[in-house]
């Protein structure tokens, strides 16, 4: 496209732009007015700065991509291939984690054992020098819980 369809696209934006905003003062106030005033000025700043032709580039590169993928059957077959090499993956995962478990038998898998009840070397609970740490531990044998 020339400089002048350029132009007269940035134009015919612009306008029903300004029509949007000159309706949206009216109806919705000055907020929802300034919003649209913001929206129709970035058609005429695209044109300014070039970029409008290079977001319709872009959007025809992807509209080019779209069409290669749909249509082509090498894509597929590289989708497929691909699909295959996640599932494995996915399906290695499993696997390993189920090696691993087997691996640690059935100890693993159980409950743990609770360590055995400190006691010093006379043979007394740990805490037996502690009067505090004697009554509570009276009180709980004698609620029979040892």
């Amino acid at each position: 496209m020339d400089d002048a369809s350029w132009a007269a696209l940035t134009l015919s934006l612009t306008v029903a732009g300004g029509i949007w905003t000159w309706l949206a003062f009216r109806r919705r106030g000055l907020a929802s007015g300034l919003r649209a005033l913001g929206f129709t000025l970035l058609p005429p700043a695209a044109y300014l700065t070039k970029t409008l032709q290079m977001f319709t580039g872009i959007a025809g590169e992807i509209g080019d991509w779209a069409g290669n993928l749909v249509w082509n059957p090498m894509v597929w077959s590289g989708i497929v291939v691909g699909a295959v090499g996640i599932g494995l993956i996915v399906i290695s995962g499993a696997l390993r984690t189920r090696q691993v478990a087997r691996s640690e038998g059935p100890s693993a898998a159980g409950p743990r054992e609770l360590p055995a009840k400190r006691t010093s070397e006379a043979g007394q609970p740990a805490l037996a020098g502690d009067d505090d740490m004697a009554e509570i531990e009276a009180i709980l044998r004698k609620r029979g819980i040892s």
